[in-house]
């Protein structure tokens, strides 16, 4: 871990990256890409010391209220934020000036700022994404070492509803060759269902690899499913986009069944909801149920 300082916290669409940089050792993980120019190791957390000073400010300033967000880059519940509490900061400042959140997350951290997200949600809106991927836990140990399983990730979304607080989640990346089946994708959606989640994100069933993930996730390959990269290499060659050869007969399974069970499953309505700022204390709540 190291810090930095930090000229600037939100972007252009009001998200932050608190951290740079992940501890859970996802072997598929897309950050590790060069493109983003993280000149550390992955592993060597870089924790933006000024974060929440630089957040206090712009919010205490902003006059139109939004939704805020965090988590497309690095998971914020990582174990260091068990001690320094950045993200739990940052809630409580969103809280404070009556702005509304939403993250991805795969820890059950999470739970330990539960009245906080509950809270916000109360006067405004507060969306939990969690990221699921395979219903077999001792494969999801291997693919996701470093947190929770998936089993634990569902009962968070579980805790969640019960304290109505909406959720989404993610079905993201089905790797090809190794959890591209329709029994495995079953299993992620009889989950969900159960967790009452509002919407499912799912672009297809595959990955995407790209300089810097690609080296690590064969190197990765080689360690735990042996004869599995070369198949990559026949398949895909250098391609961006991986799609799995089920990818049709999985998604047309996966649109039905969110279908017949009332989930949302269009991205573009999801991204939707997960941008609108709602002012339930004014009583104007934008729905798309």
């Amino acid at each position: 871990m190291h810090y930095v300082k930090s000229k600037g916290i939100l972007s252009s669409r009001n998200g932050m990256n608190l951290y740079r940089g992940c501890s859970h050792g996802c072997i598929y993980c897309d950050s590790r890409s060069h493109c983003y120019q993280m000149e550390h190791d992955f592993e060597d957390i870089e924790v933006k010391e000024n974060a929440i000073e630089l957040l206090e400010n712009i919010l205490s300033r902003k006059r139109k209220k939004c939704m805020l967000g965090t988590g497309s880059m690095t998971d914020p519940y990582i174990p260091i934020e068990k001690d320094l509490k950045y993200v739990k900061k940052a809630l409580l400042l969103s809280c404070k000036y009556g702005f509304g959140f939403t993250l991805i997350t795969k820890s059950n951290l999470i739970l330990r700022d539960l009245d906080i997200l509950e809270k916000i949600n109360k006067k405004t809106k507060c969306v939990v994404q969690m990221t699921l991927t395979t219903h077999d836990e001792k494969l999801c140990k291997i693919i996701e070492p470093n947190v929770c399983t998936t089993k634990e990730r569902v009962a968070v979304l579980k805790k969640l509803n019960e304290r109505g607080i909406p959720t989404a989640v993610w079905i993201s990346p089905i790797l090809p060759f190794i959890n591209d089946t329709k029994e495995n994708l079953n299993g992620i959606l009889d989950e969900c269902i159960e967790a009452n989640v509002f919407g499912i994100i799912c672009f297809g069933m595959g990955l995407t690899l790209r300089e810097g993930n690609r080296e690590y996730f064969y190197k990765q390959l080689d360690e735990k499913f042996p004869g599995v990269k070369e198949k990559y290499i026949q398949n895909y060659g250098n391609k961006y986009i991986i799609n799995s050869p089920k990818n049709n007969e999985l998604m047309d399974f996966f649109h039905k069944k969110c279908e017949e069970n009332g989930i949302l499953h269009n991205n573009d309505m999801i991204f939707e909801y997960l941008s609108t700022f709602e002012n339930k204390d004014e009583g104007i709540q934008l729905s798309l149920f």
